[in-house]
């Protein structure tokens, strides 16, 4: 998972890093509206977390500029609480919007919210085959048993489960567990599916040569 923060503050900026990098993401952090206009114009992310007061560009501009590139999650934080910017956010293409001061875990939560609700999901638990994914706790199981991942093994794990059978190349799975200017190493991906297999099942996860893996949904 990858997350593109666009936060002027530099405490509360650093906070939220910390505590999405905690949850699994990468994060790119970008204190300017057009740095992350850019960004989001070369590279994959899997949501989007917006501060409406920027330095170069008003917030609602910026949402504008990011749907007419990406249908990705977005979630506005503001500490403009009257009803008719919540509602202009929301009509603009916001997926939700917290005011500030807000709970990390709070934010964390309604994350998780807009990103199964992209996804077309109702509950926190991704069950396929003989996979269970929690992604409230980050607890898995896998034949009812549960197994303890490291931080980008479970991040590598869920972005697969999330679009099961489908074949994810791996220069888009590197892109989606390290931020920008994160060193990765050439077999990175590699290693970190070789671990999954021998902590899930080897035939879990199938390498398509040439292209990338994907994950079997039917898999018991």
């Amino acid at each position: 998972m990858r997350a593109l923060l666009i936060e002027d503050d530099p405490l509360l900026g650093d906070g939220i890093k910390t505590a999405l990098e905690r949850e699994g993401y990468a994060v790119d952090w970008f204190m300017l509206g057009r740095e992350a206009i850019s960004a989001i114009g070369s590279e994959t992310f899997s949501v989007i977390i917006l501060d409406l007061g920027l330095p170069d560009m008003d917030g609602m501009q910026v949402l504008h500029l990011l749907r007419q590139q990406s249908t990705l999650p977005i979630l506005i934080l503001t500490a403009r609480d009257a009803m008719e910017d919540r509602i202009g956010g929301l009509d603009a293409g916001a997926d939700d919007y917290v005011l500030k001061p807000f709970n990390l875990q709070e934010l964390l939560a309604r994350l998780r919210v807009v990103m199964r609700r992209a996804e077309g999901r109702a509950s926190q638990i991704l069950t396929l085959g003989a996979l269970s994914i929690d992604e409230a706790l980050h607890a898995v199981s896998w034949r009812g048993k549960d197994v303890k991942l490291g931080r980008r093994e479970y991040a590598l794990l869920l972005e697969l489960a999330r679009h099961p059978d489908r074949v994810l190349s791996r220069p888009r799975l590197e892109n989606l567990l390290y931020g920008w200017g994160e060193e990765v190493e050439s077999n990175t991906v590699e290693v970190h599916i070789h671990h999954l297999r021998k902590k899930l099942e080897k035939h879990l996860i199938i390498n398509v040569r040439g292209i990338g893996y994907r994950l079997d949904s039917q898999a018991q």
